[in-house]
């Protein structure tokens, strides 16, 4: 009989020993209950410091699904509906432009970028980068938000939001897919719509009735003994990070900005609980968050054919899933690179942390680790097809 929790260990171990990572905790639940729980390495090297159970990172895109659950409370209470304008809520969203074949115009009149883009990342709204008017407007953006972290003028969710808005779109929405700021707008969305902040609005629908103590945008000084160190694997030996991608303050503490697409922190345990009431149909401990359906609807692919054939383009490496509700979602699992059953769905984050729930084997597993530019990786893949075999 294979002892998965062995193996699991003796492939961590080796991931360490050989400087793929650093630091790492894995969780694997069946059925909601903890079947393993292993972990491997350090939190913080230079002090030999154990990444341990409550060692808290920070999530980056793995904040996403929590960010679509928020959405959710809100669509099965009535106050948003997917296909209302982004415009109805960002004033700045009401007369956008798109670059199309290098030629600036106006988004078609009566198909306007709507709350299910954004959901879905078939906005038009793109990461920083350097080939396009909105991947350098956005590049920009991010960068000032960045210089304003040591003034008393922090850039808020908000103004991000709004500033943003004006920047002219990838693409008509609706009509590609492309990986970006969505998740960001839709917090502001978020924030307007429910007339809380975006972290109070997280705290009272989300993190309190989940038991998730330590979880929000920011690290109270209190607990900065548990952070955990980012490093840098791709040279001879680890070096420690401490950039702000995507304007999310490496040093943990608060910022006015609450990026709905990358700003949580977090620990194995809290996000556990997240995915606890995922797979639970939106039920955690007799409380319920979603309802079934909700939840049903929230872990369904979305994308339509021209919008799966630009992802499957533009990441080869997750072959056999598709998309949808800022998620992956298995649709092909004899397509895939990795072990996984069919509607599996999850996300990963820019520093490797990677949450799965497969509803057809009632399992899911939780890994946090801080490797920069990561996201699934192959000790991610490892571990899971560990798991999954």
């Amino acid at each position: 009989m294979r002892d998965k929790k062995e193996l699991l260990q003796n492939c961590m171990n080796k991931m360490i020993e050989e400087k793929e990572l650093v630091g790492v905790n894995l969780l694997v639940l069946s059925d909601g209950k903890e079947e393993i729980y292993a972990e491997a390495g350090y939190a913080n090297l230079e002090q030999k410091k154990p990444f341990k159970r409550d060692t808290i990172v920070r999530l980056y895109s793995q904040s996403k699904p929590v960010t679509s659950a928020a959405a959710m409370l809100l669509i099965q209470d009535g106050v948003i509906d997917l296909y209302e304008p982004v415009g109805k809520y960002i004033e700045s969203f009401k007369n956008q432009e798109v670059v199309e074949k290098g030629e600036r115009k106006p988004v078609r009149w009566d198909r306007p970028m709507l709350i299910k883009d954004l959901l879905d990342m078939t906005s038009g709204l793109v990461y920083p980068y350097i080939d396009t008017p909105a991947e350098i407007g956005t590049a920009d953006l991010y960068n000032e938000a960045i210089e304003r972290f040591d003034s008393d003028n922090m850039m808020t969710t908000m103004e991000f939001a709004e500033r943003l808005g004006k920047l002219p779109l990838n693409f008509q929405p609706g009509d590609s897919f492309r990986y970006g700021t969505s998740a960001d707008i839709l917090g502001a969305v978020i924030e307007k719509a429910s007339g809380m902040k975006f972290s109070e609005f997280l705290q009272e629908r989300l993190f309190k009735p989940l038991n998730m103590k330590d979880t929000g945008f920011f690290v109270p000084d209190e607990k900065m003994d548990r952070y955990a160190m980012a490093y840098n694997c791709y040279g001879e030996e680890p070096l420690p990070y401490s950039g702000n991608n995507l304007a999310i303050r490496d040093d943990g503490k608060k910022n006015a900005f609450e990026s709905g697409g990358a700003g949580l922190f977090s620990t194995i345990d809290d996000y556990a609980n997240f995915a606890r009431m995922l797979m639970n149909d939106g039920t955690f401990e007799g409380k319920e968050i979603l309802t079934g359906k909700t939840v049903k609807f929230m872990t369904s692919p979305q994308l339509s054919e021209a919008q799966q054939k630009e992802m499957d383009k533009n990441w080869p490496y997750l072959a056999g899933f598709s998309y949808g509700n800022l998620m992956r979602i298995m649709k092909n699992p004899n397509r895939a690179g990795i072990i996984a059953g069919c509607g599996e769905y999850g996300w990963d984050g820019w520093l490797g942390p990677y949450f799965c729930n497969d509803p057809e084997s009632r399992t899911t597993i939780i890994m946090l680790t801080q490797r920069v530019d990561y996201g699934t990786g192959i000790a991610t893949r490892k571990f899971k097809n560990i798991i999954f075999s």
